[in-house]
């Protein structure tokens, strides 16, 4: 079991930066691949980004290429979303999540664990 728990989420001003993190317990957190996925109010959750369990692997979003960064620290067993130039249109709730594999890593029904959430809001 994987109990994943992200935390950095808050109101930010248009053009600013937050960093989002998602941690988690267990010996085995460096064989999982860990994305972000958002969901904004009235909208389905879509995929933001993804890192293999070594780091050496990501995936990126459009919407959010060149804008976001995705890192991970695995001594810390901790992921992080660096998030800059943010827009209103990046108010959503962000969501981690944990799956064995780097593959199909844009879909979400792959994953197997996803935490509870954090609220990003970015006002005009």
């Amino acid at each position: 079991q994987v109990q994943l728990v992200e935390s950095g989420g808050g109101l930010v001003q248009a053009g600013g930066s937050l960093r989002l993190s998602c941690a988690t317990s267990g010996r085995t957190f460096g064989n999982y691949a860990i994305g972000w996925f958002r969901q904004a109010p009235g909208k389905e959750r879509e995929f933001v980004e993804a890192i293999s369990g070594s780091g050496g692997l990501t995936s990126v979003a459009d919407s959010v290429k060149g804008r976001f960064t995705i890192s991970r620290d695995n001594a810390k067993n901790t992921v992080y979303l660096q998030m800059n130039s943010l827009t209103p249109e990046d108010t959503a709730i962000y969501y981690c999540a944990a799956r064995s594999r780097f593959m199909r890593i844009m879909k979400q029904d792959e994953y197997d664990y996803w935490g509870q959430g954090t609220q990003v809001t970015v006002s005009s």
